[in-house]
């Protein structure tokens, strides 16, 4: 067995054994190791010296021995470098880190960006045409009016604000939207309305916390207004002379049904966009109108006769009261000329020939001679 242990230890030296001991002669002269021991002077059979483990801290000893002192190694230099930039290793020439220091700015730091948060979060600004709610801890606490105000840090104290001052428009049906917005009239016709409501903020206080969905309760009771009012006014009317007077109403029902529900909203005006009748009847609609419509031309046309005629009778009896005045003073004379322009103007519009038994013209057709005089006029012009 020893035999041929010898053996293989024989064949494997060349080729395992040596590459162990290659690698042990490695590590001796890596930088890492130590360096020679004492005595060692690195001639003769003695280990050669190699370069110094930077791990290890350099000898004093050694400047004792002849030998030179080794600086400080380049993990030393970078500790030394790490510690100067955390505020370590000041000139007392200390090992770690200045601990009390780098403690004492952080409370520092924090103390700032605690500072600055509470600044941030306890003062607010309100604008002028702005009131501020202020909660606390989810529960209503005050309302405070334009400035500079303080509060408490969140979560204990909140702050919304709401512009009271700004007016608010609300569109209820379109007149370019596809969908119709149909109400009842009073002789049971159909109208098509799309109106817009303005609203204001009258008390934040009510406005955020009495009702759930403000603006929603504002578009319910502005179309059961206008049903409402609506349903007390004629087709004819509700398209067209009885706007305003829809508007007025529809206004003050609104705000009446909104202070019972103590809303804190303001209406402060209706306006009606477009009143027509449904589209399916358009046609016929737009025929009935025109209709009416030359119906009211003719009456305007007989009403303005009757006031011609009845001016001209009262010009007419004033003039007779004129000349019975004259009358009373000369009653001969006021006949003769009553006479004269009558007969002037029964005469004036007949044809008239003049016959005398003596002179010197037996005959004279005037209307021929006033003829001829006209056509000798017209002929030279």
């Amino acid at each position: 067995m020893s035999n041929d242990n010898d053996g293989m230890m024989g064949r494997r030296a060349p080729g395992g054994w040596r590459r162990i001991f290659d690698s042990i002669s490695l590590m001796a002269n890596s930088p890492w190791s130590n360096g020679p021991k004492d005595g060692d002077d690195g001639k003769g059979g003695g280990r050669k010296p190699g370069p110094r483990n930077p791990w290890v801290t350099p000898d004093p000893a050694d400047a004792g021995r002849g030998r030179r002192p080794r600086g400080p190694s380049a993990l030393d230099e970078l500790l030394r470098k790490g510690r100067g930039s955390f505020g370590g290793g000041g000139s007392g020439g200390g090992d770690g880190f200045d601990l009390a220091g780098s403690a004492r700015r952080w409370k520092w730091a924090i103390f700032a960006l605690v500072a600055v948060m509470l600044f941030f979060s306890t003062i607010h600004v309100v604008p002028p045409e702005k009131e501020g709610v202020v909660t606390r801890l989810g529960s209503y606490s005050r309302t405070v009016g334009p400035g500079v105000k303080l509060t408490l840090p969140p979560p204990f104290e909140r702050i919304r604000l709401e512009d009271v001052r700004a007016i608010r428009t609300m569109a209820v049906g379109s007149p370019n939207a596809t969908d119709e917005n149909f109400v009842l009239t009073r002789d049971q016709s159909i109208v098509d309305l799309a109106y817009e409501v303005r609203w204001s903020i009258r008390d934040p206080e009510l406005f955020i916390f009495q009702l759930a969905d403000p603006e929603g309760t504002i578009r319910e009771v502005a179309e059961s207004s206008m049903r409402a009012t609506v349903a007390n006014f004629d087709l004819v009317q509700a398209i067209g002379p009885g706007r305003v007077e829809i508007e007025a109403q529809v206004q003050q029902r609104m705000q009446d049904l909104l202070d019972q529900y103590r809303a804190g909203v303001s209406i402060q005006g209706i306006a009606i966009r477009q009143a027509d009748p449904p589209k399916q009847v358009d046609e016929a609609f737009k025929e009935v109108t025109a209709a009416r419509q030359e119906r009211e031309s003719a009456i305007n046309l007989a009403r303005a006769y009757e006031q011609q005629v009845l001016e001209r009778a009262r010009g007419d009896t004033a003039a007779f009261d004129k000349i019975y005045e004259q009358y009373q003073l000369a009653p001969a004379v006021t006949r003769r000329r009553i006479y004269y322009e009558t007969m002037e103007a029964v005469l004036s519009k007949a044809d008239k020939t003049i016959v005398e038994p003596r002179g010197v013209t037996p005959y004279l057709a005037l209307p021929e001679v006033q003829r001829r005089a006209d056509s000798a006029l017209k002929g030279g012009q």
